[in-house]
């Protein structure tokens, strides 16, 4: 992985810890407003990991097949479009 190690890890212990307080609010019967808002928030911190992780593949990975030219840049764009497509469905 070529993102940064050190904020990926940062924001994925963010969202753990994030769970771990929505499992305590689902099981504390808290308001079901304030468990969605942080549902939202949690999923907002994912978003950003997946997308640091994703720019630092295409600044890498795919940047590299590219120079180096052949088959490998095929699919390099299909993970990508594979990538986005998943996005795409999300609601």
């Amino acid at each position: 992985m070529m993102a940064d190690k050190a904020k990926v890890v940062r924001l994925l212990k963010t969202a753990r810890g994030q769970l771990d307080g929505i499992l305590r609010m689902v099981e504390e019967d808290r308001y079901c407003v304030d468990i969605s808002n942080q549902i939202l928030a949690t999923e907002s911190v994912l978003r950003k990991t997946n997308k640091e992780i994703i720019r630092a593949h295409m600044a890498s990975c795919v940047k590299e097949a590219f120079q180096q030219g052949g088959q490998n840049e095929q699919e390099k764009i299909d993970e990508i479009l594979a990538i986005l497509d998943k996005l795409s469905k999300m609601e």
